[in-house]
């Protein structure tokens, strides 16, 4: 498997092994902004939320416009970032392709075993299907999901999402607030997001942390520029891995020069689940030099929030069990 083929990431934390691996809610601290340059380790997070009014249209911060008679009440996600801010909000998914629902800190097993799937999986959600749910907004990622656009068009209103920065994933929590009439939410959500990573800022470990994400011996790293989990590291630890573009990622001779203190694991799985990513890079005689292996400090975390999640709910889970593991 193509290294080149990891560096399509995260979003579906899916893809088909050798072909497929392959306005009202703008923040006051935009991606890339003088304020908070990418990968965000100078500026502290202010923890001051702007009030949320209730709109029928919005403006998000990609310029996509999304206009609606009333509040919606059913609502099908096809991207996780749907589902966290769902959650965030009080409300539950119509029908959902995401498994993050089933984690403790969402609705947990029992209750999202009830909220429908949608059949066709994150790549190829199945229209029909979507359509059957009579839904009033249906979000998606654009990259991904904005080939649907013309099918659901005249049928449902159809949100193309496509968040680069944790910054924009407020900026949807806003969005959808102000769309939901749930304002009171959404302000609260924010406000525990920005409270919790200013803290973990104020508290910023010295220790080198690495998110490494994949399935095999072929694994990707997570950088600030191209991930939004990984974004919130330099805040909050010594994170000095940079994107190299679609065909550039590290290997474990780079990540030994480097001195990890710390590594988070992502095992994506494509299909059947077949072991974890650090169980297999432990055949590698490097892996055992890495100083994060000697001392214990590998960390497999729950890939439907660290890489799929991206609201602020999964963000904040990513914080408290970063934080945890860089004391």
């Amino acid at each position: 498997m193509p290294r080149t083929a990891l560096r399509v990431r995260r979003w579906a934390a899916i893809a088909v092994l050798g072909g497929l691996l392959a306005g009202c809610g703008t923040t006051d601290e935009p991606s890339g902004s003088a304020a908070e340059p990418a990968g965000g380790a100078k500026a502290r997070t202010s923890t001051e939320v702007r009030p949320i009014e209730a709109a029928t249209r919005i403006t998000d911060a990609k310029g996509v416009a999304v206009s609606l008679e009333k509040p919606p009440q059913k609502i099908v996600c096809l991207v996780a970032l749907c589902d966290d801010i769902l959650v965030e909000l009080g409300m539950v998914p119509t029908a959902t392709n995401s498994a993050v629902l089933a984690h403790p800190e969402f609705l947990g097993k029992e209750k999202a075993a009830k909220v429908p799937v949608v059949p066709g999986g994150f790549l190829s959600p199945e229209v029909e299907a979507i359509l059957s749910h009579r839904p009033d907004l249906v979000i998606g990622l654009e990259d991904t999901h904005g080939k649907l656009a013309p099918a659901l068009k005249g049928a449902t209103t159809f949100w193309p999402v496509q968040p680069g920065s944790w910054q924009d994933s407020v900026g949807y929590l806003r969005d959808l607030a102000a769309l939901t009439g749930r304002t009171e939410q959404g302000e609260k959500a924010e406000k525990t997001f920005r409270t919790r990573l200013a803290e973990a800022e104020k508290n910023r470990s010295d220790k080198t942390s690495l998110i490494i994400f994949g399935s095999d011996e072929n694994f990707g790293v997570a950088t600030p520029e191209t991930d939004v989990a990984a974004g919130l590291f330099p805040k909050i630890s010594h994170y000095p891995w940079k994107s190299r573009g679609v065909d550039g990622s590290y290997s474990l001779e780079e990540i030994l020069a480097r001195d990890v203190d710390v590594l988070f694991v992502e095992t994506l799985s494509f299909g059947a689940p077949d072991g974890k990513l650090s169980d297999k890079l432990a055949k590698n005689p490097l892996w055992s030099r890495i100083p994060a292996v000697k001392n214990g400090k590998v960390i497999e975390v729950d890939s439907e929030v660290w890489a799929k999640g991206r609201g602020t709910r999964s963000l904040g889970i990513v914080l408290d069990e970063a934080t945890a593991a860089l004391r």
